[in-house]
C-alpha cells in the first residue's frame, strides 16, 4: 500500500478522498494549501500525490512547476479540478502531472487512476492523457451550457423543477458572476443536482446512475452544497 498526500482547499473532498483512500488500505496525509503541501513534501516522500489546482494561496499547476524546478517532482502527481480547461489539462501533463481528474471524482475514475500511477515504470515517459482530456473538453461544453438541461424540464411531467422565477431569458437558469469562483462553481453544482434530483422523482439511485457517482459520493456531495434532498421527492416515491 503508499503513502499518499491529497492537496485540496475544500474540506469535503479531503474528507472524501481520505476516506476512499483509507479503504483500500493506503495512508493518506492531507494539506488544505500550498505551503501545508510543500511542508509535507520536504518531511516526507510520498508515493502519490493528489493535487487540487485551484487554490487559494498557490494554484497547483504552479506548485506542479515549483517541484519540478527544484528536483522534488520524484512522485506521480494526479491534477484535479472541477473547472479547469483544456489548455491547463494538458499543461499539468506537459509539465510532469501523470494525469488528470475532473470533479466531480467518480470512485471508479479514481481507483484506476490512482492504480496507474502507482503501477507504472518509474522510467515511463508521461505523456498527456488522452481520454481525461477528451472528456474535459465534453465537461467544459455541458457546463458552458449546463443552462440548457431545463428545457429537459417539459418533458418530467411536471415534477418538482426549478420554477420561472429561478430561470432566465428563454427558460435558462442564470448564475451569478461577480462572486468567489468556489461560489460560483458551487451554485452551478447545487443547480444541478437540484434538476436531476427533481427530474428522477427524488431517487438518488437513478440520480447517481445519471451523474456517474458513487451513492455514497452524491450523497454527501448534496449535503455538502446544502440541496434539499426533500425537494425532489415531492408527490414521487423514490426508489
Amino acid at each position: 500500500m503508499a503513502n499518499i498526500l491529497v492537496v485540496d482547499d475544500e474540506l469535503g473532498i479531503r474528507d472524501l478522498l481520505s476516506d476512499i483512500l483509507n479503504d483500500e488500505g493506503h495512508t493518506v496525509e492531507l494539506a488544505e494549501n500550498a505551503a501545508q503541501a510543500r511542508s509535507a513534501r520536504q518531511i516526507g516522500r510520498p508515493d502519490l500525490v493528489l493535487l487540487d489546482i485551484w487554490m487559494p494561496d498557490t494554484d497547483g499547476v504552479t506548485l506542479l512547476k515549483e517541484w519540478r524546478g527544484t528536483g522534488m517532482l520524484t512522485m506521480p502527481v494526479i491534477m484535479m479540478s472541477g473547472h479547469a480547461t483544456i489548455d491547463t489539462a494538458v499543461e499539468a501533463t506537459r509539465i510532469g502531472a501523470m494525469s488528470f481528474l475532473e470533479k466531480p471524482i467518480t470512485l471508479q475514475k479514481l481507483l484506476k487512476a490512482v492504480d496507474a500511477a502507482l503501477t507504472r515504470e518509474p522510467s515511463a515517459p508521461r505523456s498527456a492523457p488522452v481520454m481525461e482530456v477528451a472528456e474535459l473538453a465534453v465537461g467544459a461544453a455541458v457546463t458552458t451550457h449546463a443552462a440548457d438541461l431545463t428545457v429537459e424540464a417539459a418533458m418530467t411531467g411536471g415534477q418538482s423543477l426549478p420554477t420561472i422565477a429561478d430561470l432566465g431569458p428563454q427558460g435558462q437558469r442564470t448564475f451569478e458572476l461577480d462572486k468567489p469562483l468556489r461560489d460560483a462553481r458551487d451554485a452551478f453544482e447545487k443547480a444541478y443536482f437540484e434538476f436531476h434530483l427533481a427530474k428522477e422523482g427524488g431517487s438518488m439511485t437513478r440520480v447517481a446512475e445519471k451523474t456517474g457517482l458513487e451513492r455514497t459520493h452524491l450523497y454527501r456531495k448534496l449535503k455538502q452544497l446544502g440541496v434539499d434532498l426533500s425537494r425532489g421527492r415531492r408527490g414521487n416515491a423514490a426508489v
